[in-house]
Parts: C-alpha cells; structure tokens; sequence
C-alpha cells in the first residue's frame, strides 16, 4: 500500500462518527452496505476524505441486501446527519457489490442508496474499490467483508479476474459464539475487542484457513506475488500470518482496512 493511501485512510479514520474535516466546493459519496456494518465517506473534488460515519447493522447478508425497509432507514438518517454536519446536501454516490453480484442484487442495493436521497452515479465491485485506495497495479486484493470474502487479480492496472465466496467476519463470530455459548452480539464485541484476540486465535484459526484456501483457490494460475487485505476482519490478530504461510507470498493488511472500500467507494464517483 503506498504513502498516500495510508494517508488517505488515516484522514478518513479521523472524522468517522466526528465532526467534518473541511467543507469543500464539491463532495463525492461512497455508500458501503456491509454484512456487519454500513459506511457512508464522503470526499471533496480532488478526493481527499472529509466526512464518514459508521454504523453496525444487519441488513445485508453474504452481500446481498435482505432488509430493504431496514437498510434504507438507517442510511437516510446517516446521509441526513452529513447533511447537517456539512451544511449542504449531498448528491452524487458510488455503492459497491461484490464480485460477481446479479443485474437484480445490484439493483437492489442501489435502489436502497436512492431511497436515501443519494443519486448513484456508478457501481463498482468492493475488491477493484480498495484497490484505487490501496495504489497497487499488480497483485491480489482480497476483501474480507462480514459475509463473504472478494477476491480481485490486478495485472498492468487492470481487473482480470474477480470472485466471491461466503465466509467474513461474521463466520468468524458465529464460531465464537457456538465454542463459547454467547449471544451473536456478545461474541461480536470479543472479536472486536484487540486485548482478546490473541487467546481466540486457536478458535479463530480454522476460519481463517478456510479464507485462506478461498484465497489460493482463486489466485492459482495467476502470477501474484503480493496479497492485499482489507475489510474489518483483516486485522484478526494471526490472519496475516497464516495466509502468508500457507500461501508463501506477502500478505499486505493496511492500517485501517475497515476504512479501505468505503473510501475507494467514494473515490470512484464521478
């Protein structure tokens, strides 16, 4: 990931869930409707981040947008408090699918954006997203959502090659919920919790080995010699080292991979 990426992040990892950075001539929008968590960044003219807010919710599952009502409501009051916070109305809006995703499923989730006020000017698949912020040309970007993991092959700049198979963090919680006995949300906040992780590891680490043959799955036969991670279950603490082992190549994970997509949402609105 290069310095200005980094940086990216760091600035829109400042003003989550806060008070603006800036207000500027023109804002962009990128809408991530997560399994685990719905994004909203917002940047200015020249794609610097500005504004974002977060929120856990359940309205998406592997991807898919199952609580329209659901999804609609929670993402017009976040739109309606950027409003208010930035002084102006927004506008134009990304959103993102993962690779491979239907006409239909597409659909859906713009027509959620719209509901929101937002006009979607494009649609991206979430990989080929992280990518514009993470700088790479060439390589794996694997994105671990809360319901499913998206892998994009760059070569020369380009997409080759995209899929999408269940299994994110949410798969990572279930497994801690059944092997402890714990409500979902419960299990959820120890996941999250970075002064537990090191002991879940065990418990995790089948779960992460299962990403990982996705991973190598989808990348063998391509010349791939680096693999980039972003989503929130990127920064479970043994993941990166156990891809890398497994896989014998150099697995990336930045610094705010949560922040990653939503960010790369927004930068690809035109």
């Amino acid at each position: 990931m290069d310095l200005t990426g980094e940086k990216l992040c760091e600035k829109f990892a400042s003003c989550v869930n806060s008070r603006p950075l800036k207000r500027a001539a023109r804002y962009r929008v990128g809408v991530d409707l997560g399994t685990a968590n719905v994004v909203v960044a917002v940047v200015d003219e020249d794609g610097r981040p500005v504004a974002g807010k977060l929120k856990r919710a359940q309205v998406v599952r592997d991807g898919l947008v199952v609580d329209f009502v659901g999804a609609r409501d929670i993402l017009t009051k976040m739109v309606r408090e950027l409003c208010e916070e930035l002084g102006e109305e927004l506008v134009d809006a990304a959103c993102a699918v993962p690779p491979g995703t239907g006409a239909a499923d597409s659909k859906a989730t713009m027509y959620v954006v719209e509901a929101s006020g937002l006009e979607v000017r494009n649609i991206v698949d979430e990989p080929s997203a992280a990518a514009k912020v993470l700088g790479i040309t060439d390589g794996a970007v694997v994105d671990i959502g809360g319901g499913t993991t998206g892998i994009s092959v760059l070569r020369g700049g380009k997409v080759v090659y995209t899929a999408d198979e269940p299994t994110g963090g949410t798969h990572f919680t279930l497994v801690l919920a059944g092997h402890f006995n714990l409500p979902f949300d419960e299990a959820e906040n120890i996941k999250l919790d970075e002064k537990n992780q090191k002991r879940l590891f065990p418990v995790l680490k089948p779960t992460m080995e299962k990403v990982t043959d996705i991973t190598g799955r989808h990348i063998r036969g391509f010349d791939v010699k680096a693999v980039y991670l972003v989503g929130g279950a990127s920064a479970l603490y043994g993941l990166k080292d156990v891809m890398a082992d497994a896989l014998g190549l150099e697995v990336v994970v930045p610094r705010y991979p949560l922040y990653v997509t939503p960010l790369g949402i927004a930068l690809s609105c035109p």
